[in-house]
């Protein structure tokens, strides 16, 4: 009979109650991870990373001795993935999605923690590459408006400026991406998570396939709906639902 190989995991917590919860919910809800070992800090985390060299990394956020990207800059090869934690809605969870990482709200919720543990074993590569985490920064560091995307491809991940994004275009459960100069990139996410995440930078939704970059829009021509010229010329409808909220973004 054969077994799987688990995925080796550390909790970095610094509540005990927030640490034991989680390691319940990991051991009961994810069978094919093994937890092997657990950390205070930032300083013990750091450590722990060093001897376990796990594949994946359960991070609190907000700690007493740091934050968790404090403790991922004071680690050289990050040769494994993060599911974040916190108690907090904040911006940081912004950075973090367009970083391409996951996070998990406490009070952690079953679901949401498999599906977490899911996305990040799914990877072909459990490593934070160095630009990943570069783009993490520097979104952390501009809270006002991000400035890059870390799109998720099929075969691994594309970095992209916003200011470069034209559209996006559904096509099911995937997304297209166009990008100044032609480019095309099928992105394994649907439009409307990217519309989600895109909901306080300079996108809308103008219709159920289309959302747009408001940078791009060179002109607006009126109708039962209307349409729109992008920059690059290609022509994209606006459905009559989404008419009003269109004009009142384009003249705020």
């Amino acid at each position: 009979m054969s077994t799987s190989v688990k995925s080796r995991a550390i909790i970095v917590e610094d509540e005990q109650k927030s640490a034991d919860v989680l390691k319940k919910l990991v051991e009961k809800y994810c069978p094919e991870v093994e937890l092997a070992g657990m950390a205070t800090g930032v300083q013990d985390g750091v450590k722990l990373i060093q001897e376990i060299k796990p594949e994946l990394v359960f991070l609190d956020i907000e700690m007493h001795d740091g934050t968790g990207f404090d403790l991922l800059q004071k680690v050289n090869a990050k040769t494994f993935d993060v599911i974040f934690t916190t108690a907090y809605i904040q911006y940081a969870i912004k950075a973090i999605r367009f970083s391409a990482m996951d996070y998990i709200l406490k009070p952690i919720d079953a679901d949401d923690l498999r599906d977490a543990v899911r996305r990040c074993l799914g990877r072909k590569d459990h490593s934070i590459s160095d630009e990943r985490f570069s783009t993490l920064l520097a979104n952390l560091g501009n809270e006002s408006r991000l400035k890059k995307i870390v799109v998720p491809e099929g075969d691994g991940m594309t970095f992209i400026g916003l200011s470069d994004i034209i559209r996006c275009e559904s096509d099911g459960n995937y997304t297209y991406i166009i990008l100044k100069g032609g480019k095309r990139i099928v992105a394994t996410k649907t439009l409307g998570d990217y519309e989600d995440m895109l909901a306080e930078e300079n996108f809308v939704r103008i219709h159920r396939s289309h959302l747009i970059n408001l940078e791009h829009v060179s002109r607006y021509i009126k109708g039962e709906g209307g349409y729109v010229i992008m920059s690059d010329g290609s022509e994209v409808e606006v459905s009559r639902r989404k008419k009003a909220e269109f004009l009142e973004r384009i003249s705020s």
